[in-house]
């Protein structure tokens, strides 16, 4: 059996490494290239970076550094963030960047996927939908940083996005973002038993069985996380770290 792909998601802000609770309140972590530094060394699946300002402040993707980052990146690296059209796409993946991850765009040019994987491919779009219930319990879809409430239903969204041949499906809850309170494993289970690409579990993982319960309860194909891989302890110490190969192989063969 393959082990699932555990990937760490580093918030970009500027050009430094922030992480969030409940997508608000950023907190300054580190530099990002010595982040990647620090994963190259520990033979991470992947890396997932999301520049949060970018789609707010109506940027354009950072190229150069981006580069810069990809040069320095060992693993499978994908970038989100702030991308409108088909061109960005392609000057991303020009820079080094294996895969592109699509939130806002998704949502608000409904054809935007369908004409993104037509061009470059299934395996290089990835969907990201940011999930958070609303006051009696529904789940909605917001976009823009987690500002803007779409009232959009994230199973319909999903298959939507399924059918247009996104290569894989990100599915983060904005309530458990940074609480490390565990994953949402009813809101992944309501999208992985629905869709066949592949789901990526985001938002609240704490330790090695959070991974375990959305693999084998949930159905997700990959988990991801932000805490888990640049906290440490109780009082949330900054410092970068990934779990040994061989734990990973006992939880997910279990």
């Amino acid at each position: 059996m393959a082990i699932p792909r555990v990937i760490p998601v580093l918030l970009l802000k500027n050009t430094g490494l922030v992480k969030t609770v409940q997508f608000k309140d950023p907190k300054y972590i580190g530099d990002s290239l010595n982040a990647v530094k620090i994963f190259n060394d520990k033979e991470v699946d992947e890396l997932i970076f999301l520049d949060i300002l970018a789609t707010p402040e109506s940027r354009k993707p950072p190229l150069e550094f981006l580069k810069e980052i990809a040069e320095e990146c060992f693993m499978p690296l994908a970038y989100g963030g702030g991308i409108k059209t088909i061109d960005e796409i392609k000057d991303i993946l020009k820079v080094g960047i294996e895969k592109v991850i699509i939130n806002t765009q998704a949502a608000e040019n409904k054809g935007f996927i369908a004409e993104a994987v037509k061009r470059y491919g299934s395996s290089t779009i990835c969907v990201s939908i940011d999930v958070k219930k609303n006051f009696w319990g529904k789940y909605e879809v917001y976009t823009r940083g987690g500002k803007h409430n779409t009232k959009l239903d994230p199973l319909s969204f999903a298959k939507e996005m399924d059918q247009a041949g996104a290569g894989e499906i990100m599915i983060n809850s904005i309530d458990r973002d940074g609480t490390q309170k565990g994953y949402d494993l009813e809101l992944i289970s309501l999208i992985s038993k629905n869709v066949k690409m592949p789901v990526i579990a985001c938002g609240g993982a704490a330790n090695l069985d959070d991974f375990s319960n959305a693999i084998h309860q949930a159905g997700a194909s990959a988990v991801a996380a932000g805490s888990m891989f640049v906290f440490h302890g109780k009082l949330r110490a900054v410092l970068i770290n990934y779990p040994e190969q061989a734990d990973l192989k006992k939880i997910f063969t279990k």
